[in-house]
């Protein structure tokens, strides 16, 4: 395993953001997602998320998620990704998003 410095991870920003909206992707080659989120003073960001095996448009909206907010945008097709929403696959390869254990202001940095 290669091994990283601390000022190489900070540069990472993982933050918390609240799912605004989700509706399907029906043009991505897997089944996704487009999802918008609040990240409080880091404004709205969206993102595709390969997620619709464990979760439903429903259960998304209000959902607080981690993501990389600072990576470059991503073209997916014909939709622009704006920031990585993170997950585990779990042992039938479906991803489940990575959560926090509570409720944290949007916007709130990994620590």
């Amino acid at each position: 395993m290669e091994q990283i410095q601390w000022q190489d991870f900070s540069k990472v920003q993982l933050c918390v953001g609240t799912v605004i909206a989700a509706e399907a992707f029906p043009q991505a080659h897997k089944p996704a997602y487009k999802l918008t989120l609040d990240f409080g003073e880091h404004g709205t960001k969206k993102s595709s998320a390969q997620i619709t095996e464990l979760y439903t448009i429903e259960e998304l909206i209000g959902k607080q998620v981690v993501a990389v907010i600072n990576f470059p945008d991503k073209q997916i097709g014909p939709f622009m990704s704006e920031c990585l929403v993170t997950g585990f696959y779990n042992q039938h390869g479906q991803v489940c998003l990575a959560v926090p254990d509570g409720s944290v202001p949007n916007g709130a940095r990994l620590a």
